[in-house]
């Protein structure tokens, strides 16, 4: 049974969330109605978010005017987990250069600038390369794309797998180093050891023992980032195709009285 600081819960169950693609679009902000659905929910039973991006631009997504999205959630999870949070107190990191060491990190970032910069595409702009501390994430256009350009990428992408090639070269050239490659969102894909996925926030709930944990996410095929906690036996996994698909299984599943 979850500890006492869950105790106002009626549902002993915890529903996990991605943010890009499943509470908002990609790098917007959630809708009111998003968010209202949250605080409604929030009432039943625990709710977290699992992102992988940095806390900063989920932050920036799911904040509530000038609330702290550390108080709006009952776990914050960033970077797949590994920048956490209980009730707004910070729960232990983990760090990719670390695991990584300098001397190997640099042969990684050398291999990937290479490949990007050799690839064919329409346009290209900046921060191909995002150091985080848990992970990298790395994109073909580069992060600094407007709205409109990651549209347009993403479409082309799907087409003529951009992200898909570079995640094969790597996982062929780099298959020592103990990482995994997952693409998601639309512009980009995360780089981050074996086990640092999603699943490695389970890890930091398992002491609530919760009777059942929810997630909900977009990218739940087979590479896609979504895909390892949403097979996980240890949830209950909902696919999603946009943040109104989201709305509406939540409506129809958790908040119908």
């Amino acid at each position: 049974m979850p500890s006492a600081a869950f105790a106002d819960r009626p549902q002993k169950k915890l529903c996990l969330f991605d943010v890009d693609g499943t509470l908002s679009l990609a790098r917007q902000s959630a809708s009111p109605e998003m968010k209202a659905a949250l605080r409604a929910l929030r009432k039943k039973m625990v709710i977290g978010f699992v992102g992988g991006s940095d806390l900063v631009k989920i932050t920036e997504q799911l904040q509530s005017g000038t609330e702290n999205v550390l108080e709006e959630f009952d776990y914050a999870f960033a970077e797949n987990g590994l920048t956490a949070y209980k009730l707004g107190k910070a729960l232990p990191s983990q760090s990719f250069i670390e695991f990584v060491g300098e001397e190997r990190y640099k042969h990684l970032v050398n291999f990937i600038l290479h490949y990007i910069a050799d690839m064919d595409i329409p346009i290209k702009r900046g921060t191909f390369i995002e150091f985080r501390k848990g992970m990298i994430n790395v994109s073909p256009i580069g992060r600094n794309a407007t709205i409109q350009e990651r549209i347009e990428f993403e479409t082309l992408d799907l087409k003529n797998g951009y992200r898909a090639g570079l995640v094969s070269a790597l996982r062929e050239k780099f298959s020592d180093y103990g990482l995994t490659f997952s693409i998601g969102g639309q512009i980009s894909f995360d780089v981050f050891p074996t086990g640092w996925d999603k699943t490695f926030a389970l890890g930091l709930v398992s002491d609530e023992n919760f009777e059942e944990i929810h997630f909900f996410g977009d990218k739940t095929y087979k590479g896609g980032n979504d895909y390892e906690i949403y097979t996980d036996p240890r949830t209950i996994g909902h696919a999603v195709k946009n943040p109104e698909d989201t709305l509406r299984m939540l409506n129809e599943q958790f908040l119908k009285d």
